[in-house]
């Protein structure tokens, strides 16, 4: 039983030296073709590495700033409070 699980079929080592010969010529093709590559890239805006370049001033805004406490909430009669949400009847012509 150990010695089937450990035997490799003809057709995996056959397949393994051919992928192990693509290797170099993919590394070969990638070294060729990265010298087509620039060797900087425009930048659409200011460096960022420049000490003078200008940038937008630092604001500190709150996340929580237009919260406001509901607490503690004085009762309204419970008939004002849903009429006023109530829609209007729609008035006939």
């Amino acid at each position: 039983m150990l010695a089937l699980s450990r035997a490799k079929p003809a057709a995996s080592a056959a397949g393994e030296r051919h992928a192990l010969s693509t290797w170099p010529l993919l590394a070969l093709a990638a070294v060729a073709l990265s010298g087509c590559m620039p060797a900087t890239t425009h930048m659409a805006s200011a460096d960022p590495a420049d000490p003078a370049a200008k940038v937008a001033p630092v604001v500190y805004r709150s996340t929580i700033a237009p919260y406001t406490s509901l607490r503690p909430a004085t009762p309204a009669p419970w008939r004002g409070r849903n009429e006023a949400v109530t829609p209007q009847p729609k008035q006939e012509r």
